[in-house]
């Protein structure tokens, strides 16, 4: 089903989001089996909801148990070196970032590849990039980072609908993934830069029942005393 390019490029999601799954449990002060559980669970997660919906049987993993073997193997080696870097956090932000990009691409050529219309190509590769996060952060009690002020899923839905489009133009598959995995990796790097965010919805003042503000601010309190804690 895929290249050596395309494999190349889902290995390097599979470490990079297994790794920020074991910084999460770093940032718990977990024991090793919660590394490996919260790293496993973030490499594989997006993709097993992805084969799962497109009904695409043996799952990835278990018709090569090599990508289980590498998520334990970095899992238990972030055990290791986790207190190494000056700021967790920062670090797990930016491999995330790196994740999201590359899954946005091969989730959506995967479906390409089953069949599947190029609508829901693009939203399998939403679902791939995004999805091993939220069950990262639900399994280490953190706040999902899809609901914070932060542009995620647009980073990853703007690399898929790229990739899927140029792949509808019948470009060269390399410069489709080149393209697509370019666009999300650099919305995702520029919002962690600059600290983008999307414009929020406001409640309307005085009108009868309207929601509470947003705990944005607590949220981003959070990660601010995160920052400053870690580095």
């Amino acid at each position: 089903m895929f290249d050596a390019f395309t494999s190349i490029l889902d290995w390097v999601g599979i470490v990079a989001f297994a790794m920020t799954g074991a910084l999460v449990a770093s940032r718990k002060e977990m024991d090793i089996v919660g590394f490996i559980l919260l790293g496993t669970a973030t490499g594989i997660g997006g993709g097993t909801i992805r084969d799962t919906l497109l009904g695409v049987f043996p799952i990835f993993w278990i018709a090569d148990p090599s990508y289980l073997v590498v998520c334990i193997l970095v899992s238990g080696v972030t055990f290791f070196v986790a207190h190494i870097p000056q700021s967790r956090y920062r670090l797990l932000l930016w491999v995330d970032a790196i994740g999201v990009a590359v899954f946005a691409v091969t989730g959506a050529e995967t479906a390409l590849a089953v069949g599947a219309n190029p609508i829901v190509a693009i939203a399998m590769g939403v679902v791939t990039a995004t999805f091993g996060g939220i069950i990262r952060d639900i399994l280490g009690g953190e706040s999902p980072v899809i609901l914070r002020r932060e542009v995620y899923v647009t980073a990853a839905l703007a690399g898929a609908c790229l990739f899927v489009i140029l792949s509808i133009l019948s470009l060269p598959r390399e410069a489709c993934l080149g393209s697509g995995l370019a666009a999300a990796a650099t919305i995702r790097f520029a919002a962690l830069r600059w600290n983008w965010s999307l414009p929020r919805y406001q409640s309307r003042a005085g009108r009868e029942g309207s929601a509470a503000p947003p705990s944005d601010t607590r949220v981003d309190g959070l990660m601010k005393g995160d920052l400053e804690r870690e580095g």
